[in-house]
């Protein structure tokens, strides 16, 4: 869902290789339509299209597509090469397995390796030379090789396993967006599980198709949060966008084919309930409601399914720290 919003938290990581270099990061920041005062508030968040503009602008004011956490500066254009080194692979595997080494060819650069597990491939990456304290940049790889493998065969890869070789981080709660499945911590390597039988499917992308591709990648990657197979997922594309015509608990479980407490032991399996979900759809609504100048936050809090505005208020400032009225000025 293009409603799905970016926690600030991850704003504040992409940042912090410019910062660490000098840069002056305000000026970017207002270009991307974010105010740099959003960034004081820990529970603020932002639109995927607002992420996604930032990272481009790092990226062309960085010249470096490792966002100042390599050893090294991977220049612009590094991954579109890659890109055309993989697009003419007969399969999945081999498209995985020349990309590894392309970044191979790179001093310090994170290592990408495949494993055979049996009936299960894992794809690691290795970032032991990297300067990288949010684990920013190893999110950033993760995701972009997971999402760059689905589209080059056109399905989506399904995750049997992310690993992380560190501790749970305070933003953990986001990861369901980056990483939908199953999630382990404190773990030998860092990477990403999946079945070998993708390995031998065929690229359905070519040249023309990657030019287009090209044209808002890795960025898009990036900033499209991805549901994936998880509950939580699909309970949000079943609520929809009309919150005046939710559907109940019991009637979401129908659709689901599973008893009202079979949904709500799953749930609480992905750390959720129904009622948080309810509340991060209506949260993410108001935020891409209130970044549009269409509707008046009274209107935003009646389509929103609150009987009054001040209602609305309280809601949206537990969720953000900010009060409707702070939120749409800071964007305008």
């Amino acid at each position: 869902m293009r409603e799905r919003t970016i926690a600030s938290h991850f704003v504040r990581a992409a940042l912090r290789g410019a910062v660490r270099q000098g840069l002056d990061c305000t000026p970017l920041l207002r270009q991307a339509g974010i105010q740099p005062a959003l960034l004081d508030e820990p529970r603020a968040r932002i639109a995927p299209q607002q992420f996604a503009r930032l990272l481009q602008l790092l990226w062309e004011r960085l010249d470096d597509e490792y966002l100042g956490c390599g050893r090294l500066r991977s220049r612009r254009g590094t991954f579109a090469m890659m890109c055309h080194a993989i697009i003419h692979c007969r399969s999945l595997g081999k498209a995985l397995a020349r990309g590894a080494l392309f970044y191979g060819l790179f001093p310090g650069a994170p290592s990408i390796r495949l494993s055979r597990e049996g009936d299960w491939v894992r794809l690691s990456i290795e970032d032991a030379h990297l300067w990288d304290p949010d684990h920013f940049l190893l999110e950033c790889l993760l995701v972009i090789w997971h999402r760059l493998g689905s589209w080059l065969i056109g399905q989506r890869i399904r995750l049997e396993e992310v690993s992380f070789a560190y501790t749970a981080p305070a933003h953990v709660g986001e990861y369901e967006l980056l990483f939908p499945g199953r999630r382990r911590f404190d773990a030998a390597s860092s990477g990403l599980l999946f079945h070998a039988r993708y390995l031998a499917m065929p690229l359905l992308q070519d040249e023309r198709t990657l030019k287009q591709f090209l044209q808002h990648s890795p960025a898009d990657l990036l900033a499209r949060p991805d549901g994936g197979d998880s509950l939580g997922g699909q309970i949000r594309r079943l609520l929809g966008r009309d919150c005046a015509r939710w559907a109940d608990l019991d009637a979401i479980a129908r659709q689901l084919h599973m008893s009202p407490q079979t949904l709500r032991r799953h749930l609480r399996e992905e750390g959720a309930s129904f009622q948080e979900l309810k509340d991060q759809l209506r949260r993410d609504l108001a935020i891409y409601q209130l970044g549009r100048a269409e509707l008046s936050i009274q209107q935003i809090a009646e389509q929103l399914g609150f009987s009054e505005p001040s209602a609305f208020h309280r809601a949206f400032k537990k969720w953000t720290g900010l009060t409707p009225g702070a939120y749409r000025a800071q964007e305008h």
